[in-house]
């Protein structure tokens, strides 16, 4: 949940808009229907009932080419942490053919179709797969301990028949927004505190480093150690460089390298983070260095989005200028 979240508000509209190229305004409102008595509803079965409201809202014009029961199953196995129930290449045939489908419904000419002509054949289960498999599974995955899918299934397959739900729309909304906000709250108060325990650790880290026969600290608190001299140039902090690079985790965990990728990299140092940019200005052309970044001239609190460099994160890189661009 990044935020955050990839909430259920966010992903019945990339449904609507991805699977059938209808944006979810451009479908007709449904019509307010009395909501059912929820008092006998828990925390995880309201979710679940707002969230399958939109997404029933999101898939109303494609209802009628959904298998729930599939779709239900390929969102559990995604919760359930398993492979895909249908493959990347099916998943996007049937696409296709839901598309065309829909365009002929609509009366609308499609490439390769001659006018007139029958729409395909599509296969209920496979769209109920993939939209499980890649759409409303993944998108609901981080929810996962915090709605009850039976719930979910429940409010699509009401509003999908054109029964009573057990929310109105309105109702939805506000568990919606409810929720979202608490799982802010809950996300920044677990990042504050992630971000002090990683500046901690980089503060005792950096201060015993600086200790060992080598490694320069400069006045910003950034440090280097030489690996492997260099003769040539040395880059402004303007310069474009073209580089050799792996960077880690203070654990050790490699989150990106050049290396690995088999090719190295060109930007401008200007584009960086600071401890790039007054490090790498640093060296000479040829030249290796190893850099232990503190997180305020890396990634600062906010990290990257998604991970895996959390809030105030130290980090180490070896680099190697291979050269120098005006």
């Amino acid at each position: 949940m990044k935020m955050g979240m990839r909430g259920a508000a966010a992903s019945v509209l990339i449904l609507a808009m991805g699977t059938t190229g209808v944006a979810l305004s451009q479908q007709p409102a449904a019509a307010p229907a009395a909501a059912k008595e929820t008092s006998n509803l828990n925390s995880k079965q309201k979710l679940g009932y707002a969230i399958g409201g939109d997404v029933a809202r999101s898939l109303e014009a494609i209802k009628s080419h959904i298998d729930l029961a599939a779709m239900r199953e390929a969102v559990q196995a995604t919760f359930d942490g398993k492979q895909p129930l249908i493959t990347q290449a099916d998943a996007q045939k049937t696409d296709t053919a839901l598309r065309t489908s829909m365009a002929i419904a609509n009366g609308q000419q499609v490439p390769g179709q001659a006018p007139g002509s029958a729409p395909p054949k599509v296969d209920n289960r496979q769209v109920g797969l993939m939209l499980g498999s890649y759409m409303v599974g993944p998108s609901l995955a981080e929810l996962k301990g915090d709605i009850e899918l039976d719930a979910l299934f429940d409010a699509v397959k009401t509003a999908f028949d054109g029964g009573q739900p057990k929310l109105s729309q309105e109702e939805g909304a506000a568990i919606l927004q409810s929720f979202m906000a608490t799982k802010q709250a809950e996300m920044q108060a677990k990042a504050a505190q992630l971000g002090q325990t990683n500046r901690q650790e980089g503060n005792a880290f950096l201060a015993k480093n600086k200790t060992v026969p080598g490694v320069v600290t400069t006045a910003s608190g950034l440090q280097y150690q030489v690996i492997r001299p260099g003769s040539g140039e040395r880059p402004l902090p303007s310069s474009k460089v073209k580089v050799n690079y792996e960077g880690k985790l203070l654990d050790g965990t490699v989150f990106d390298s050049s290396y690995q990728r088999g090719q190295p990299v060109e930007f401008g140092l200007d584009q960086v983070i600071k401890g790039w940019t007054e490090g790498v200005s640093l060296m000479p052309v040829g030249s290796k260095y190893r850099f232990w970044i503190p997180g305020e001239l890396a990634y600062g609190e906010n990290g990257t989005q998604g991970g895996p460099i959390g809030p105030n994160a130290t980090l180490t890189f070896d680099v190697e200028l291979i050269s120098v661009q005006p």
